[in-house]
């Protein structure tokens, strides 16, 4: 009988991950607020955090024509066919983030590697927010807010006056 060459190459211990346990919802959101700082510097914003938790947002985005306030949401398992997260500010009664204090609300689904990128103003008071990437019924409000980067790049101008023959 021949030995199986795989089972010979496994150790006979294994070792237990390099982890202190499950992340809380702290982490999680601290976890999600880094990989939002990955992926803004890679498309070329600059992107700066405020010190302490004072401020209604989480970073300011420079696109190099202005400067954004952006709140980062994380959101790490779905239900009920999407992705849910709420969106209050605060502790206690619900306060909807308002355009004079936050430019953005933007939504890291992490199963999927999906952003979606809500100006403030698209919101009008919501207290939670629903996204459904693989589809549904209703098609899903902020599916045109999926990967939205170019609302806060600055405008592009083409110059119509071209050099003519």
């Amino acid at each position: 009988m021949r030995k199986d060459s795989r089972k010979s190459r496994e150790p006979k211990w294994k070792s237990a991950p390099i982890v202190r346990g499950k992340l809380n919802c702290k982490a999680k959101g601290e976890l999600g607020e880094m990989v939002f700082l990955h992926k803004a510097s890679s498309l070329g914003f600059g992107v700066a955090k405020p010190f302490g938790d004072n401020e209604r947002y989480d970073f300011i985005l420079d696109s190099g024509k202005r400067l954004w306030r952006i709140q980062v949401k994380s959101i790490y398992r779905s239900r009920h066919r999407g992705y849910h997260t709420s969106i209050r500010r605060g502790r206690g009664a619900y306060e909807p983030y308002h355009p004079t204090e936050v430019d953005f609300m933007v939504a890291y689904v992490a199963p999927p590697d999906i952003w979606y990128v809500i100006p403030v103003n698209s919101l009008a008071g919501s207290a939670s927010l629903s996204f459904y990437p693989s589809g549904c019924r209703s098609g899903g409000y902020f599916e045109a807010y999926r990967e939205a980067w170019h609302l806060m790049a600055p405008p592009i101008h083409i110059d119509t006056r071209a050099a003519r023959p």
